[in-house]
């Protein structure tokens, strides 16, 4: 299966992720970074409540699908577990924010991006529960992580809209 490209974002730091790691792809979508990731030599994890999207995947040892509700009890399901790269793209669930930065191994980077407060002017999401208020992945990642970029804009390509972005590194 062709996967999408990255998003500009992830491949932009993809770099800092160690040579090799195990990279966690976080309510993947169409786990277009998961295979992205793959690509460039890396096994990977991917975690979402619907797997469906990735069942060609299935067979290849350097894949750990999980079939998970990240959302349901608020819990998550690597504790005690460190990865290389931990991507989150387009996903917000703030219960689980500091599983996700505590889940970034020594040396490993987070490279998180998803929709800011303003959003509500371009389309979805509107529920503010959704949307980033503004400093909250600096936040999040505060005393834990370097931040080796972050962003807080608006962007036009591939379409308008509000996001926060952050690559950190612990």
């Amino acid at each position: 299966m062709q996967s999408p490209e990255a998003s500009l974002w992830v491949a932009r730091f993809a770099d800092l992720v160690p040579a090799g790691g195990r990279v966690l792809d976080a309510a993947r979508g169409r786990a277009r970074h998961a295979r992205f990731f793959l690509q460039r030599g890396h096994p990977v994890t991917v975690v979402d409540r619907d797997t469906s999207g990735v069942a060609d995947l299935g067979e290849d040892p350097n894949v750990e699908i999980l079939e998970f509700d990240l959302e349901a009890d608020n819990s998550w399901p690597f504790a005690g577990r460190a990865f290389d790269g931990v991507v989150v793209t387009n996903y917000l669930w703030r219960p689980i924010l500091p599983d996700i930065v505590a889940s970034v191994a020594p040396g490993g980077v987070l490279l998180y991006e998803t929709f800011a407060r303003g959003q509500e002017e371009f389309g979805h999401p509107h529920n503010p529960d959704f949307l980033l208020k503004p400093g909250e992945l600096l936040d999040a990642v505060r005393g834990e992580l370097r931040v080796a970029a972050y962003e807080d804009l608006i962007v036009e390509e591939p379409a308008t809209k509000a996001v926060q972005r952050i690559a950190a590194v612990r």
